[in-house]
């Protein structure tokens, strides 16, 4: 089939290479424009970018999809088929019009649950249990189409969003070969989501970091992990910002200890949480220092029980 594959980050790569290892016509690549990134702020290009050049495909970069310039690209492209999979912008609906099959999105969701730019993440700070993929048949809404085909998931306790994500990605690559295969032979059969039943998951933001320690464990233990490998939840020792990125619920109790008290801090970092449970934050990093496991820290760094963090 003759595809036109919409797509940015690395999430999108497996599903970009799928279509490839298929023997689909991979007939040109659209992703973002590319973007300072790091202290240097150099400026470099989108993962699907890297692939598609690596894969001799045309790379279109447009910075809108509202003009005629990119329907009259698209429409010499003639594409049968449009696969969308985290590209970052909505389809206008003389684009989603334009191919013989229309467009599809592949969602890391199980829709209705979830629409909207951070699933992934938002699932694992409200403490699902189980997550999927949900190809769609597009429409102008914000992942309101006809779902197509679903597969599901569990979400492991400690699984943190980032290893969800590389997880979901290749899931994701499967359910699109199925979504086109089916599309092919015909045997598809669109389901119409409940939007009484739909949720959003909006974009993360650096002021969700912060760890307020009167929440009960289990909600800082899925904001660490929710929050990794973006924007990373955050908390003062002393004067010290700490990153933590990994942590497990902790079989200490706090034993009447406050809120954000340290309870061990031998050789693992074990810390009150404001419902009477304790989480042990295993992975963290001080600023302008190397990511390393709780111990190795506590070994350079002495925190004593009953150190009060904020």
């Amino acid at each position: 089939m003759k595809i036109v594959f919409m797509g940015t980050p690395d999430f999108a790569v497996p599903c970009f290479k799928r279509l490839i290892s298929d023997g689909h016509h991979v007939l040109a690549a659209f992703t973002q424009p590319d973007k300072p990134k790091g202290r240097g702020h150099l400026l470099l290009p989108p993962e699907v970018k890297v692939a598609a050049l690596e894969n001799n495909i045309p790379v279109y970069q447009p910075r809108s999809l509202k003009d005629s310039e990119a329907f009259e690209l698209l429409k010499s492209l003639n594409p049968e088929l449009i696969v969308v999979v985290a590209y970052g912008k909505l389809l206008p609906e003389n684009i989603l019009k334009l191919p013989k099959f229309g467009c599809i999105n592949i969602h890391a969701s199980l829709l209705p649950k979830y629409r909207g730019a951070a699933p992934i993440q938002r699932a694992v700070l409200n403490g699902e249990r189980v997550t999927g993929i949900t190809s769609m048949q597009m429409d102008t809404g914000l992942d309101t189409g006809d779902m197509l085909i679903k597969a599901q998931t569990e979400i492991g306790d400690n699984e943190t969003s980032d290893e969800l994500w590389n997880r979901l990605s290749e899931l994701g690559a499967q359910v699109m070969s199925d979504t086109i295969e089916g599309i092919i032979n015909g045997t598809i059969i669109p389901e119409k989501q409940d939007n009484s039943k739909a949720t959003y998951a909006p974009m993360l933001s650096k002021d969700m970091s912060p760890i307020d320690w009167n929440k009960s464990a289990r909600e800082i233990h899925n904001q660490i992990r929710g929050l990794n490998s973006w924007p990373i939840a955050t908390f003062l020792f002393g004067n010290k910002l700490l990153k933590a990125y990994n942590s497990v619920m902790s079989e200490l109790n706090s034993d009447g200890a406050s809120a954000g008290e340290v309870v061990d801090g031998s050789n693992r970092l074990v810390v009150a949480c404001g419902d009477g449970e304790c989480i042990e934050i295993t992975t963290l990093q001080a600023e302008g220092k190397k990511m390393m496991p709780a111990c190795d820290f506590l070994r350079g760094c002495i925190i004593k029980n009953g150190t009060i963090l904020k």
